[in-house]
């Protein structure tokens, strides 16, 4: 029988008060002077964020510069279309590789080694003067995203104090949709040059985040977590000191229980000797239904279309009647706007209102709005305002709902309901299916929307997202206020409707009392 460190948690949690957790809606007192160091926790979440400023550069910006690398370059439609999902399918790569190696070299360095693989991506398709020296530069900015998207999420939900994670945990998609608006508005500013210099100089402005990554490295600790596996735990206390809730005896609290979840990395006879990857392949039934939760709602995130929207805003414009370059490239700079305010809203809302509610409001949402697009489009096109502001109207409505929901929520979810012994290497199996799903879908969708138009490619991605409604009902638990350790209590004991009671802590002692555990 399986004798978890989260059992401990939990009845650490029902007996001692000066947790300050929410659980259920029910704070408990908190003694003055033991809340974290919030500005030093902060600025960890927002340096860890910067590789995530690549990735949502990266998306806006080829939105425009892939209209003045055609006229460059001469690319097809399929080499456009292969050059722009590529990066997708090509970033499962490291966010494979991303697991194993923030175990070996730590989350803070795996941060690092992402932003410098992509640089090198950028610097290269920058300078491009060919196809093919544009997909090498391609093959290793995705390398590094793949990296950089896996670990990002990982490192804050580590560091993080409970009652403030799900706001931290967001931070990574909050820096996406920051690098999107970015790109969109490098797009705009430099669409006035040659086409032949335009889009290098696009891409080249993307370099400069490396800069604040390397400043960030001589800020942010390391995980604490990571820390406890590698038995450096005088600098694990250390670090909780500065991020704990509790106090110095909250901080003795949460490395116990850190501890005794980080001694499941060892094996022993309580996995019967698996290791990580054959207990994912091979997985028990609670460790399942994480991965289904967990997996699911990253491929969710992008075959409802977000990126069929992101990246191909001008081409969704131009079909509506939208003519002029620089009106084109002026909408997509509201759509990244919108998308960025709903985003900041979410921040706000996530910790409050908790994961499922805004889940519900985020996919119920995108399915009327997209719907709503995919009947507009499949009207003859024109050039009239109605017609044009309508459609910008439904695709910035579908990307605030995005934003609201399941594009923060995603990762907040992914990095949080996996164990320790677990979580690198399930986020980046998560991180995969969302690399692989965005993949699809941008590689797909301007050949799709030849063969059943573009108002009907929209009109398929709100039957999806209406799918994703049911997946959120039936597969995606509360977990606000919860302790790592709790939450993966509730995914063992199938607890779908996301609650931990102070019975089952009770029950769990008497349990163990009578098994003679203490």
């Amino acid at each position: 029988m399986r004798k978890m460190g989260l059992e401990e948690k939990a009845i650490h949690k029902g007996n001692n008060e000066r947790y300050a957790e929410t659980t259920n809606g029910v704070s408990h007192p908190e003694g003055k002077g033991n809340r974290p160091n919030n500005k030093y926790v902060l600025a960890c979440a927002i340096f860890a964020s910067l590789n995530c400023v690549l990735l949502g550069y990266d998306v806006g910006v080829m939105s425009g510069a892939i209209i003045f690398m055609q006229e460059d370059l001469q690319l097809t439609e399929v080499q456009e279309e292969v050059f722009v999902g590529i990066l997708s399918i090509v970033s499962l790569l490291g966010s494979l590789a991303g697991g194993k190696t923030s175990d070996a070299i730590g989350r803070r360095w795996t941060m690092a080694f992402a932003a410098m693989v992509f640089q090198s991506g950028a610097a290269i398709m920058a300078i491009a003067n060919s196809f093919r020296i544009l997909m090498f530069g391609r093959f290793l900015a995705g390398i590094g995203i793949g990296f950089g998207v896996m670990i990002a999420p990982v490192y804050i939900a580590e560091i993080s104090p409970a009652i403030a994670r799900g706001t931290l945990t967001s931070f990574p998609e909050i820096f996406t949709n920051l690098g999107i608006l970015l790109g969109y508005v490098s797009n705009y500013v430099f669409s006035g040059l040659p086409p032949h210099i335009s889009w290098r100089v696009m891409l080249a402005v993307g370099i400069t985040p490396s800069v604040f990554i390397g400043f960030a490295l001589c800020i942010i600790p390391e995980s604490p977590r990571w820390l406890v596996m590698k038995n450096r735990i005088d600098e694990a206390r250390l670090v909780l000191l500065k991020t704990n809730e509790n106090g110095r005896n909250g901080v003795e609290e949460r490395l116990a229980d850190i501890q005794r979840a980080a001694a499941d990395c060892a094996g022993g006879d309580k996995y019967q000797g698996k290791d990580v990857w054959g207990e994912l392949l091979s997985p028990s039934p609670g460790v399942l239904r994480m991965l289904i939760a967990g997996c699911g709602i990253q491929v969710f995130q992008q075959i409802t279309g977000i990126d069929a929207t992101v990246y191909y805003c001008p081409t969704i414009f131009k079909d509506a009647g939208m003519r002029s370059n620089s009106h084109l490239l002026a909408a997509t700079v509201a759509v990244g706007f919108t998308k960025t305010i709903f985003i900041l809203i979410a921040i706000m809302l996530i910790d409050k209102v908790g994961r499922k509610p805004l889940l519900y409001m985020s996919t119920i949402g995108m399915t009327v709005s997209l719907l709503a697009l995919g009947i507009t489009l499949s009207f003859p096109s024109s050039s009239s305002s109605s017609h044009v502001n309508l459609v910008i109207l439904f695709v910035c409505s579908n990307v605030a709902f995005f934003s609201i929901g399941i594009g923060p929520i995603c990762w907040v979810l992914s990095s949080e309901i996996f164990p320790l012994r677990l979580r690198a290497q399930a986020s980046a199996l998560g991180a995969v299916g969302s690399r692989v799903s965005s993949g699809v879908v941008a590689m797909s969708f301007l050949s799709m929307s030849r063969a059943i138009t573009v108002g009907g490619t929209f009109l398929f991605f709100a039957a999806v997202s209406a799918v994703s409604v049911a997946f959120v009902h039936k597969c995606c638990p509360e977990t606000k206020g919860k302790s790592l350790e709790e939450i993966e209590m509730m995914f063992q004991n199938d607890n779908g409707g996301g609650r931990v009671h102070v019975e089952d802590a009770e029950l769990l002692l008497m349990q163990r009392q009578e098994s003679s555990v203490y």
